[in-house]
């Protein structure tokens, strides 16, 4: 199992739409992806240590059984789910794929 984690950066001039984002955004991320998603969690950043601003404002971490699996949902729907990013937000999202070493 891997995670692919979508990170959104807090920064000035920045805007998200939280509303957007969850119920359409989402909605149409796990509809594309169908099986291949094998789990989804949508994070809002409110502090970072010692209360410091977050680093991000949103992160959404994204299952896949593998770097493969996700690699070719992705290819499928790219330009429907990356074109509507700007529907939601100005701001560029990092993507990162993990793989559990603990847990």
């Amino acid at each position: 199992m891997i995670r692919v984690s979508v990170m959104y950066p807090k920064q000035e001039g920045g805007n998200f739409d939280y509303d957007y984002y969850i119920n359409k955004h989402m909605v149409l991320v796990k509809e594309r992806w169908g099986d291949a998603l094998r789990g989804c969690e949508v994070h809002k950043g409110i502090s970072g240590a010692g209360g410091t601003a977050e680093t991000y404002v949103t992160v959404a971490s994204l299952k896949f059984d593998d770097v493969s699996a996700f690699e070719a949902a992705l290819a499928a729907h790219a330009d429907e789910i990356m074109g509507d990013i700007v529907n939601f937000t100005n701001i560029d999202p990092t993507i990162q794929i993990e793989e559990q070493l603990m847990g």
